[in-house]
């Protein structure tokens, strides 16, 4: 076999392949092998059909047409191993010359992966948000622990925000009720907001065994959108009490003794959330960094197909949630031209940063080892709320393992980056990002760590060489 590669733009090749016909006899004889167990000729077993006969019988054309179709996927994967293309979807493939007997020759057409220059990356300079934990953030979150272990009420008044009602909702639309759209029993706490237009409005004011009825737009359902008349009835009007906030509460809602520590153990807590965060806006600023160092040239076929994808997911993330496309554009203030380019801007920034991050990690000789992969699996199967073992099944059975691994290199690739660059806060301080923890926390460097476990290695054996010299 012989091949040629000609470059048609920096992500697209076409290659030019020559197979002499003697390299056909394999797949010659496997398509003689598969048609003879296919038909039946009287005098001959099935399966035992000589070729001669099924010539006669099919064709000599329709032995060579399955032949080719046999060797082509083989021929091709075999040429773009010999010219070092790595390919980004499916070929155009044509057959430009065959006759029995002769060489076969066929063209293909594909993207690949462009060849990238990797700047250097060493001592890269990025900046972030600093960490801030204020009161205001610490008092919501203790607030919110407060309202745990708050109780209900029965009060004989009328419904107020902050208040929680025992609600009887059902919809109808020209009379008639709208299937689906009923609730029985609903605790539902007035000023939460969340759930239809104009409920909150409806129910302040109303005391128990009132009933009220408003016009409003379903999120969900085949009247998405549509004008519905929602009637509301309220069986009880609770008041939240909430618990004093005092050692007493700090000991029923933790381990810890007193408000006060509880207090500086949820700022602790949230300190650590907001650095893990910061680690987060750390990466992405130091790979911005980079791939302004360089120019990746993409595939429009790969980036056309990536948007799809993308508008697809939103789309289903919408219906899910009961919302249209122009409801979540006038949502976030923005204009469908201005969605698009934002969407545009963020697959192409996606997929450059994948090329680079693809080439580093060939560079640095980076792999990944089997507890790896299982660890990223566990945690991708929890990320989705799967069951680990059933997730792992699906992915080994859809042959997904090779984009499980590719995240895994993708990923090592940028912490390598990152761990090499120097990362500050707004206030000029160097942020900490090779030795944070899952958790939030902060570990000791390696080598120093190594360094002290030498250490107590060394002063727990000088007692035991004492004795040996002693003995």
């Amino acid at each position: 076999m012989k091949s040629a590669v000609e470059t048609l733009s920096p992500t697209r090749a076409k290659l030019t392949v020559e197979v002499p016909f003697e390299e056909l006899k394999p797949s010659l004889d496997a398509a003689y092998k598969k048609i003879a167990q296919q038909i039946n000729i009287p005098g001959f077993r099935k399966g035992k059909v000589p070729p001669m006969v099924i010539d006669r019988q099919v064709g000599r054309g329709a032995v060579l047409d399955e032949a080719v179709n046999e060797v082509l996927p083989q021929k091709y994967f075999a040429a773009l191993e010999e010219n070092s293309l790595t390919p980004l979807n499916q070929p155009d493939i044509e057959v430009t010359k065959f006759e029995d007997n002769e060489t076969l020759e066929f063209t293909a057409e594909v993207d690949v992966r462009p060849e990238i220059e990797v700047p250097d990356y060493d001592g890269l300079e990025a900046q972030v948000e600093d960490i801030e934990v204020s009161d205001a953030d610490v008092e919501e979150q203790v607030e919110a622990l407060r309202e745990r272990f708050a109780t209900l009420s029965d009060v004989e008044r009328p419904a107020a925000e902050g208040d929680f009602v025992v609600i009887d909702l059902t919809a109808a639309r020209d009379g008639e009720p709208v299937e689906g759209a009923e609730v029985s029993g609903m605790s539902y706490k007035v000023g939460r907001g969340g759930m239809i237009d104009g409920l909150d409005e409806a129910l302040a004011g109303m005391s128990a065994g009132d009933e009220k009825t408003f016009t409003t737009q379903l999120v969900s359902g085949d009247l998405v959108g549509e004008d519905v008349e929602v009637a509301v009835a309220v069986s009880q009007v609770q008041e939240q009490e909430l618990p004093d906030l005092d050692d007493e509460f700090a000991q029923m809602a933790s381990e810890l003794d007193t408000i006060e520590e509880l207090s500086a153990d949820v700022r602790e807590r949230l300190g650590r959330g907001k650095r893990l965060e910061q680690a987060s806006a750390a990466r992405d600023a130091v790979l911005e960094v980079l791939l302004d160092k360089v120019e990746i040239p993409l595939p429009e076929t790969v980036v056309t197909d990536e948007l799809n994808s993308r508008r697809e997911s939103v789309e289903q993330q919408l219906a899910y949630a009961g919302l249209t496309m122009d409801k979540y554009l006038e949502d976030e203030g923005q204009t469908l031209e201005e969605f698009e380019a934002d969407l545009d801007r963020r697959v192409r920034d996606a997929i450059a940063a994948q090329f680079l991050l693809d080439e580093v990690a060939k560079r640095e000789g980076i792999g990944v080892e089997q507890d790896e992969l299982s660890q990223h699996l566990v945690r991708r199967a929890q990320q989705s709320g799967q069951d680990p073992q059933e997730f792992a099944n699906h992915m080994f059975q859809h042959n997904h393992i090779p984009e499980m691994v590719q995240e895994i290199l993708r990923g090592k690739a940028l912490a390598a980056i990152v761990e090499s660059a120097r990362v500050t806060d707004a206030s000029g301080n160097a942020v900490e990002l090779k030795n944070l923890r899952p958790d939030g926390t902060i570990g000791e460097p390696e080598v120093e760590a190594e360094a002290e476990a030498e250490a107590e290695a060394e002063a727990a054996a000088e007692p035991a060489e004492d004795e040996t010299s002693a003995g």
